[in-house]
């Protein structure tokens, strides 16, 4: 198993070296302190990997119909907005949220909470557009108004960039605030 690191230690051996000679420590890493806590750290890893992969896991018993009750719960959803293209492609409204949510979440002092998003009524094929209403939670004293300049801008970003749709309408609405 590699693994891949670009973490070099101060003695110039990197990470990945010792993790592949950890069985075969030779001179340099038995005198290295670097090396030596290194691998130190890589065992108990590896104690701890091995001692997960001789678990057993029993499953819960009801797994099964879990996974297909969310599986007809996904079929039936019908909150979709389009994506850019030839009109065929649809997201769900959920989708839409989790990403608009986490963009807003790496804002200082900010954890978006609700998101609701509909497809607005100028939305096209050709240029898909949806309205966004987004709860969040403040931390008191630590959010200024750059804090929710922010989250708009991130939000905006996030729609275009990573979802390909334009966003019309993003109201923001204080849900809770957070002690700092």
């Amino acid at each position: 198993m590699a693994v891949t690191s670009d973490y070099v230690l101060p003695c110039g051996r990197d990470v990945e070296e010792v993790w592949e000679a950890i069985d075969l420590s030779d001179e340099h890493m038995r005198s290295c302190p670097h090396c030596a806590a290194v691998r130190e750290s890589l065992l108990v890893l590896r104690a701890a990997t091995d001692e997960l992969v001789r678990e057993e896991v029993e499953p819960p018993f009801d797994l099964v119909s879990r996974v297909m009750a969310a599986v007809r719960a996904d079929v039936r959803r019908s909150d979709v907005v389009p994506l850019p293209g030839d009109g065929l492609a649809r997201i769900s409204t959920r989708a839409v949220a989790a990403v608009l949510r986490y963009a807003a979440d790496g804002v200082d002092g900010v954890r978006a909470r609700a998101c609701r998003v509909e497809e607005a009524p100028e939305s096209t094929v050709s240029d898909p557009v949806i309205e966004v209403e987004l709860s969040i939670a403040i931390t008191a004293g630590l959010v200024t108004h750059q804090a929710y300049d922010e989250v708009r801008r991130r939000v905006l970003a996030a729609a275009s960039a990573r979802i390909g749709v334009r966003l019309a309408r993003l109201d923001l609405v204080v849900a809770d605030v957070l002690e700092g």
